[in-house]
């Protein structure tokens, strides 16, 4: 109303979709502490970026007690020579817990940023920590760890619980909620592992026995690797006398004089004489005098570095996602602090592993190379005999796609369903696909034949769809999908010249 000259801005620019995170695992298991700043972060999905960040707000590894038993020659073990007698190394029953070495393994892999779900604590625990199923899927005092806690959580993609492998094929159990959550959500997928292969147990014994019990319901939202890796995440410092079960008399284990001495003058002192400095002073001095006990902590040691694989992958996803793009598969891929596969799968072994005929529950092999390494050498989902998910690139890629396109589209809740705005959203989606189909997440020789966006009255709506306030869009397109067999024709011709 008052004479001048007036600016008026406008947007030149159609709104634009990001692509949305792709590799952020949350790692569910027990952990030493849940606490930062004072406050208790049990059952609380915290993000970390580092494994620094993970000691300082949810502590260190557990500390694993063993027994010394004879070893029965009727019973299938892994033995060692003790005295010039075959024994045996047992870890103590409620003392299999994963989490703290997974997650090395998985920063040592490639991991990056991450959520942590403790649901529950080992710190001052002299007895171990039972793994129970109620931890995570809830009882009367506790809540289901999917549906009142994840669910409510939008950023991570990958879901994974390196300790409810303690519980053998009872875990399977857990993975079906897995699934179904993966599925309720449409954003995220599970990395399973499949039970220890105890001595004596063949490969269709492990294998058969999670097919059986992992079900046929919502298998695309999940890939099973096999066999545990034989690491190198524990080094020999992190292990001392404190790891033999209290039942362990070191002085009747030891035949070494030197070390008999060591021993009684450590009993001899008083219990508040036996402090940090004394028990690292008792220690060095054991590995001093005895050859034995320098051997009983190595046998240790070897049980303690053979882990389930589902963290490493996870790592190898953030690594492969992070240089080459979720499109690329997650296979054919060294893993770092691996030593080699706990079970050597020929290539005949494989494949019924890979192809499953019954039931399509393909599990990815991770095999050794030589002059190479150890490689992931698969690919599938659970959904192996599936046209559409049978790879978990391509079922990775289209919930990339689909949640970057959701979140760009919620701007537009409540717009007026007409022409202007469809041919915003038509022109915004097109922008990222083309996007896509540049970087090679999409195939085809143009962009119309690698995706197709419509929407419109008469294309994708009735008349009724928009009295009834629903706008829809349906997008079309052709995921990249890996060479899993290449085949080479060899043919001898006839002599030219």
């Amino acid at each position: 109303m008052t004479p001048g000259v007036y600016i008026k801005e406008e947007n030149a620019f159609p709104g634009s979709a990001v692509a949305v995170a792709t590799a952020v695992p949350v790692f569910i298991g027990y952990t030493e502490r849940a606490v930062r700043f004072g406050k208790s972060l049990l059952r609380k999905p915290t993000k970390i970026t580092s494994f620094a960040e993970y000691v300082e707000m949810f502590g260190g590894a557990f500390k694993a007690k063993f027994t010394i038993a004879d070893a029965d020659p009727a019973l299938p073990q892994e033995t060692f020579l003790l005295n010039n007698k075959e024994s045996i190394l047992k870890v103590k029953d409620n003392n299999s817990l994963y989490f703290y070495n997974s997650i090395r393994l998985f920063y040592a892999n490639g991991g990056a940023e991450c959520y942590i779900l403790s649901v529950g604590t080992y710190g001052g625990s002299a007895d171990g920590l039972e793994v129970k199923m109620s931890d995570f899927i809830g009882d009367d005092k506790t809540p289901n760890v999917f549906s009142e806690i994840l669910e409510k959580e939008q950023e991570p993609t990958l879901v994974v619980l390196p300790d409810i492998v303690a519980l053998g094929e009872a875990a399977y159990d857990l993975y079906k909620q897995v699934l179904m959550h993966c599925a309720k959500v449409q954003s995220r997928f599970g990395i399973f592992d499949v039970a220890y292969q105890a001595p004596g147990k063949t490969i269709d014994d492990v294998v058969s026995g999670f097919r059986n019990g992992i079900g046929n319901a919502f298998l695309n939202y999940g890939s099973v690797y096999y066999p545990w890796l034989k690491t190198s995440v524990i080094q020999p410092t992190e292990l001392d006398f404190e790891n033999f079960d209290d039942t362990v008399d070191l002085s009747t284990v030891l035949p070494e004089p030197l070390a008999q001495d060591v021993i009684k003058k450590y009993k001899e002192l008083k219990p508040e004489e036996q402090d940090a400095v004394a028990k690292k002073n008792y220690h060095q001095s054991l590995k001093a005098a005895s050859i034995t006990y320098v051997h009983l902590l190595d046998e240790i040691r070897s049980q303690l570095n053979e882990l389930p694989p589902s963290s490493a992958m996870a790592g190898i996803y953030t690594l492969v996602d992070t240089s080459r793009g979720v499109w690329k598969a997650p296979a054919n891929v060294s893993l770092s602090m691996v030593n080699a596969p706990a079970v050597n799968v020929s290539a005949q072994q494989q494949q019924s592993l890979n192809v499953d005929v019954m039931a399509g529950l393909s599990v990815n092999v991770i095999r050794p190379f030589p002059g190479v390494g150890t490689l992931v050498w698969g690919a599938r989902t659970l959904d192996g005999n599936s046209q559409d998910w049978r790879y978990i690139n391509v079922r990775r890629t289209l919930i990339m796609i689909e949640q970057s396109l959701k979140l760009a589209t919620r701007a537009y809740v409540f717009e007026p369903n007409t022409s202007a705005t469809w041919i915003t959203i038509s022109s915004m989606f097109n922008n990222f696909l083309y996007n896509l189909w540049t970087q090679g997440a999409l195939v085809g020789a143009s962009p119309d034949q690698a995706y197709s966006v419509s929407i419109g009255l008469g294309a994708t709506m009735t008349p009724n769809d928009i009295l009834d306030g629903i706008m829809r869009v349906t997008v079309k397109l052709a995921i990249s999908r890996p060479a899993e067999f290449i085949v080479l024709t060899f043919q001898q011709q006839q002599q030219q010249s």
